[in-house]
């Protein structure tokens, strides 16, 4: 995992039950996915991707980073969704030179997620008394190149996977990109936000990461037993077009389930995949 001095590793937050009272028929709760937060580092400086979610992820993810012997410079968030980024309070008071970035239009976004009314509504209602009180926003990344020791990090646009407005990181000379929410690494993909044109620009987006020509991608949430190879992209590619068959042959909810268990039965987290049948089919 690493090209001349610079080096990456991965830190997996673990899923943890949410509320959320739609459960599938073959559960007793709902859970959240995995979370992946990603050190991209050449000892002297250190880049931060997505500074995860609740304030015990923030405190195992901040005595992760203090064992290693790469302060954080620098942090980047690849899209708006909050559980990759409430974090982000935390992570710049352990390292207060450090500077957060995302590119404007995610930073749009992080406004919206951690506006009073999404907080009622979702996270504060889905993870009770586990969400910080403070939030910090990126600033507007105004070019799309960064550097880690003089090592060029590029911002890529991907537009829309499992949510609007969604970006990827590239760094060539390690022939990384890390994927954000464009790629799920053995963890049934949240479709409920992705409607027929969503799903498009997904396979779309898909597109756009393989033409980088990685030779590891890290996933935004990724199965913390899963390997970063990049055959991930069209195992995600994959699961889009079986879940769009899935939805011509199928004409209920658990239909469409039962269908999707029996394409991926490796992937966890079975409640992601019931929030997208429901979305789908009602």
């Amino acid at each position: 995992m690493t090209s001349t001095a610079l080096s990456y590793a991965v830190h997996i937050a673990d899923g943890m039950p949410t509320t959320n009272a739609d459960v599938p028929p073959d559960l007793t709760e709902r859970s959240w996915s995995p979370t992946s937060s990603i050190l991209i580092s050449n000892g002297g400086e250190a880049l931060l991707v997505d500074p995860l979610f609740t304030i015990a992820q923030s405190e195992r993810l901040l005595q992760w980073l203090s064992e290693r012997d790469a302060p954080v410079t620098s942090v980047y968030v690849t899209h708006g969704h909050g559980d990759h980024w409430f974090g982000l309070g935390a992570v710049l008071q352990q390292y207060p030179g450090a500077r957060a970035v995302a590119l404007p239009e995610v930073v749009k976004e992080m406004a919206v997620q951690s506006s009073p009314e999404v907080l009622k509504a979702m996270w504060r209602a889905w993870f009770p008394e586990q969400i910080p009180e403070r939030f910090v926003l990126a600033e507007p990344l105004e070019d799309e190149v960064m550097t880690v020791g003089g090592a060029e990090v590029r911002a890529v646009r991907l537009g829309h996977t499992d949510s609007d407005d969604t970006t990827c990181l590239h760094v060539p000379d390690l022939g990384l990109v890390v994927a954000g929410d464009a790629i799920y690494n053995n963890v049934h993909l949240m479709l409920a936000a992705s409607d027929a044109d969503g799903r498009a620009q997904w396979l779309r987006a898909l597109d756009t990461v393989e033409a980088l020509a990685p030779t590891a991608i890290v996933a935004g949430h990724k199965d913390p037993s899963a390997d970063d190879d990049p055959r991930h992209i069209e195992e995600t590619r994959r699961y889009i077009l079986d879940f769009e068959l899935g939805l011509r042959r199928t004409n209920s909810t658990l239909e469409l389930y039962e269908f999707m268990l029996e394409r991926h039965p490796s992937r966890i987290n079975h409640g992601a995949l019931w929030g997208s049948c429901r979305a789908a089919k009602g």
